[in-house]
């Protein structure tokens, strides 16, 4: 009888793991930001602004990193300036995503970039510090744009 509660408890486990390994795996998460970025990170030329453009370059960078993470976070409103286009839209905050998940979606996001992987503590780091920011407070926050 114990051996089998330790086996049924084992494989509890690796079922948990395998589910928060799916929940946090960058790709599945994207499929969320695809509704208004597009599966391809392209966005929607005068709505919602392209992820290729300048994102790597972003997560090159102190700020640029804090950026993008507390975009996801706390959301952004324009007006914000992208690739040279003017975008005044609203990317509504993740607030469902956690520290984990935010590095994945980030980290997949900027896949095939020479900048350093996000990590749930970089993330949660952000978030604390960013706690009190609005959209349009984030959208200042952002290296190079016309908001600040």
């Amino acid at each position: 009888m114990m051996r089998r509660a330790a086996t049924l408890l084992a494989l509890a486990g690796l079922v948990a793991g395998a589910q928060v390994a799916r929940a946090d795996d960058g790709a599945t998460i994207y499929k969320r930001c695809a509704a208004c970025h597009l599966a391809d990170g392209a966005g929607v030329p005068g709505a919602f602004p392209s992820l290729k453009v300048d994102t790597k370059a972003l997560a090159a960078t102190p700020a640029g990193r804090r950026y993008l993470a507390l975009a996801v976070i706390r959301g952004v409103s324009g007006p914000l300036t992208v690739g040279g286009k003017a975008y005044r839209g609203t990317m509504p905050a993740q607030a469902g995503l956690n520290d984990a998940q935010v590095a994945a979606v980030l980290n997949h996001v900027v896949k095939g970039s020479s900048a350093r992987a996000f990590t749930p503590r970089e993330v949660a780091g952000y978030r604390a510090g960013g706690s009190a920011l609005n959209g349009a407070a984030v959208a200042r926050l952002r290296p190079g744009s016309a908001a600040k």
